[in-house]
This record gives structure tokens, C-alpha cells and sequence, in this order.
């Protein structure tokens, strides 16, 4: 990290265009600044405030923003692929068909086919009903809350299996055919790495996984 903003406060500073990328922040104000067409990759913020800031055309990507109030904030063309919002206050934010990262990777509606790889490189083909839920963050992965496995093949699909374990529960079994049941399912679509079932849209991202 290459910065620290402390609790001085940066209400309705201009930080219009700059390079703030690696830089961390605790506790401090930035209500009502300007970043417009800022560099904000991969910065650190914990407990600040946002309150009507102008992230206009501005990179969010990878910024963490836990436990930061955003509300009001404007995000059109912004991109926050990959950006943690987990317990962000994010009222009346402004977004539009460029904000990069905001829209959810998977269908919000109807019945859809997903992926997702387990032990051994087994991959999951899965069927997601329409009465499953469903969510994702701000990056590709995504979470729902039951499925149906279709199939289960080795990358190369050459090889079949009845059976696949998880990679991060070795308990929990995919078999073909049978229905699966996430434990319990978090209704925040911005806590990422938490209860449902994983999966990728693509069989190439979960073979990258």
C-alpha cells in the first residue's frame, strides 16, 4: 500500500483523474469528493464513508470497501469487477448498463445450466431450477441454494463419473442425476465466500478455477 488516509477528513476533495491504486484508508471521510476518472485499483478502505462521492467513469476494480457507507454515491461507468462490498451500505447509489461488476453474472430469473470443478479435476455440469436461489458479488463466481447434476466428466470429457467430491467440503457429494442442498444460503449477494453452492456460468472458468 502506498498511501494512508487517516481521520482528517477528505469531505468534497477533487481527486479527479488521479493514480490512487495500492492506496489504504481507515476511518476517514470522503463525502461528497470527486474521483471521477480515478485510478482506485485495488485500494483499502475499512470503516469510511463515501456519502454522495462522484466515482464517475472511475476503476473500482479489486477496491475494498468493507464496512463502508457508499450511499448515494454515483457509479455510471464505473467498474467494480471484483470489488468487496461485503457489509457496505450502498442506498441510492447510481448505476447504469456500464457500470462494470454490478449486475449479477448469473440470470436472476428462469432455470439455467452451470458448472463448477471438484477433487480429482472432476467437472459438474449442474442444472439450477428456477425456484433455486441465486446470487453473485462482483466477480464470476456465483452461489445458489439447490441443483440437479447432469453430468460429472473429466476435462477432457474422454471420462465419466457417478460421483464428485467438494473441494472445499470433502463431505459433500455430487452424484449424477441426484439433487444437491446447500447447508443454508446467504440472501447478501456481496458476502462471497459463504454458504451455497459455488458454480461458474462457463465450463471453461471452472476448469481455470
Amino acid at each position: 500500500m502506498k498511501e494512508v488516509w487517516t481521520k482528517e477528513g477528505k469531505d468534497g476533495s477533487c481527486f479527479r483523474g488521479q493514480d490512487l491504486s495500492w492506496a489504504q484508508g481507515e476511518g476517514s471521510s470522503f463525502d461528497g469528493a470527486d474521483f471521477q476518472d480515478s485510478c482506485l485499483r485495488n485500494t483499502r478502505f475499512r470503516e469510511c464513508t463515501f456519502r454522495n462521492a462522484d466515482f464517475r467513469n472511475a476503476d473500482l476494480s479489486g477496491a475494498d470497501f468493507r464496512g463502508c457507507d457508499l450511499s448515494g454515491a454515483d457509479l455510471r461507468g464505473t467498474d467494480i469487477r471484483l470489488s468487496v462490498l461485503e457489509g457496505a451500505v450502498l442506498s441510492g447509489i447510481k448505476t447504469d448498463e456500464k457500470t462494470e461488476g454490478w449486475e449479477m453474472c448469473c440470470p436472476k430469473t428462469g432455470a439455467f445450466v452451470a458448472y463448477k470443478k471438484c477433487v480429482y479435476d472432476r467437472i459438474v455440469q449442474l442444472l439450477v431450477p428456477a425456484d433455486a436461489k441465486r446470487s453473485s458479488a462482483t466477480g464470476r463466481t456465483c452461489r445458489c441454494d439447490k441443483a440437479k447434476v447432469l453430468t460429472i466428466r473429466s476435462i477432457d470429457c474422454q471420462k465419466e463419473y457417478e460421483e464428485a467430491w467438494s473441494l472445499v467440503d470433502e463431505n459433500f457429494v455430487y452424484r449424477k442425476g441426484m439433487w444437491v442442498y446447500a447447508d443454508s444460503f446467504t440472501e447478501d449477494r456481496f458476502r462471497d465466500s459463504t454458504h451455497g453452492i459455488h458454480f461458474w456460468m462457463t465450463r471453461e472458468e471452472a476448469i481455470t478455477y
